[in-house]
């Protein structure tokens, strides 16, 4: 997957654990840690949001995009 998340840097940066993370977002630790590890297939723009809010962030911070093979990226339309 070219995205990668950097929610372990930004956490270590702001002092913060991923369970006060969660408790301030509203999001379960279990569906944190599966974006922290990489795991996630997706993610809501308004969970985005509140952990840009949360910790004082830009999506950039949260988010890397690493080019890779293309056959890695589904197709805009949908079609993977």
């Amino acid at each position: 997957m070219p995205i990668r998340v950097n929610l372990d840097r930004v956490l270590l940066e702001r002092r913060m654990s991923l369970t006060e993370l969660a408790d301030r977002v509203g999001v379960t630790i279990a569906n944190l840690s599966i974006l922290k590890t990489g795991k996630a297939r997706a993610v809501r723009f308004s969970t985005l949001a509140a952990l840009c809010r949360e910790l004082d962030c830009l999506p950039g911070d949260l988010l890397d995009y690493e080019p890779g093979p293309a056959d890695d990226m589904p197709d805009l339309d949908g079609e993977a």
